[in-house]
């Protein structure tokens, strides 16, 4: 039943994703947050549609401390339900991602539309400089910044090298940091076809301030908050598996 239920939101999916593709190609002239705006209506159409198909559904804790400026989060990247998800939570954002993801056909397509930082991984001085001037473009623009500060996607229970460039380009450009800590994985894990039915955990912490700090102090701080909320709420979801 599972399998049969996946399959269902996929061919929505397979639906619904050239349509907006096509729209990100014609509302390429708006502004970026209204063409944000416009793109993350393909996000709530899918959850809509996630949560008919597959049951899953989602809560938030600490949506309060969601503050009124521009700010970067910082978030445990399990699954790619919160690449969706975090369009429904916060302000409109761009993402920090490989320049390569922009080339997948449709997909890339409305992905280039919510004006992505996206850098070559391989050009590191490159990578910096470029972070630092769109980052800086991105906010002045209404923006905020998603960086999934581990780097990629983590299994549920374990945890990756958290990586310094996002506490440097917090406080390069002096934004807080918003830490979010998630058991997406539990249910829809890594390159699995399958969504299991439930309801995934999404905490939301206090902003953290650059102010003061050193990017090792910084970025140390975030990953206390998302792995000490993680050991809260982790193993609630049916495709948990204790790590050996």
């Amino acid at each position: 039943m599972v399998r049969f239920r996946s399959a269902l939101y996929s061919l929505g999916l397979l639906v619904l994703t050239p349509i907006f593709a096509l729209i990100a190609l014609f509302i390429f002239p708006l502004s970026a947050v209204t063409r944000n705006a416009v793109i993350a209506w393909w996000s709530r159409l899918m959850f809509a549609w996630l949560k008919i198909t597959c049951g899953l559904s989602f809560k938030v804790e600490g949506a309060e401390n969601i503050p009124h400026g521009p700010a970067m989060i910082m978030c445990k990247h399990q699954s790619a339900w919160e690449t969706m998800a975090l369009q429904l939570i916060f302000p409109p954002q761009v993402w920090v991602l490989k320049r390569e993801l922009l080339k997948i056909p449709f997909f890339g397509w409305g992905l280039a539309a919510t004006s992505p930082i996206a850098i070559d991984r391989g050009q590191r001085a490159q990578a910096q400089r470029q972070l630092m001037e769109q980052g800086r473009d991105r906010l002045n623009k209404g923006l905020w910044i998603v960086i999934f500060p581990e780097g990629t996607r983590i299994k549920p229970g374990e945890r990756g090298q958290y990586k310094q460039g996002g506490a440097r380009l917090a406080k390069d450009l002096d934004v807080p940091i918003v830490p979010v800590a998630m058991n997406s994985g539990e249910f829809w894990p890594k390159n699995s076809f399958c969504k299991w039915p439930g309801e995934i955990t999404v905490r939301i912490g206090k902003p953290i301030l650059p102010e003061g700090k050193n990017s090792l102090a910084l970025i140390n701080e975030v990953e206390g908050w998302i792995e000490g909320e993680m050991a809260q709420i982790t193993g609630r979801g049916p495709c948990y598996q204790k790590p050996e």
